[in-house]
């Protein structure tokens, strides 16, 4: 997954997101290990992004490094609060195990569904638009 070229993309420093031609928010995670106040420094970054309302995610967890229970902890109490749906995709076996170890872990108000392909998790995320 990567931006188009007239996306605006925002640099956070576990990820990178953009709005795609649908609304939907595209979400790259990066392989850097982050620490409770740089996530809670991301999210009020996010929000302002966002503009403060819930979104459908879209995010692609290939790189992403598995996270503690403390961050787990946070990302379930905040997550809630800015999103309608997560479509999940990962083309390694570490960010479809992270994922899967916090969805498993802290049961979620939302939809989420992992998928193989962008475009399938494009379409399912449409629903929730």
């Amino acid at each position: 997954m990567k931006p188009p070229e007239n996306a605006r993309v925002y640099e956070l420093p576990a990820s990178m997101i953009w709005f795609d031609e649908n609304g939907i928010l595209c979400s790259i995670a990066k392989n850097v290990p982050q620490t409770l106040d740089e996530a809670k420094a991301s999210m009020i970054l996010f929000t302002e992004i966002t503009g403060g309302r819930k979104v459908c995610l879209l995010s692609d967890n290939s790189d992403a490094p598995p996270v503690n229970k403390e961050m787990r902890d946070y990302a379930a109490e905040v997550i809630p609060e800015i999103a309608k749906a997560i479509a999940i995709i990962s083309s390694s076996s570490v960010g479809t195990m992270a994922a899967n170890l916090f969805f498993m872990l802290k049961k979620q108000p939302y939809p989420v569904k992992f998928f193989s392909e962008e475009k399938e998790a494009k379409e399912w995320l449409k629903q929730y638009l």
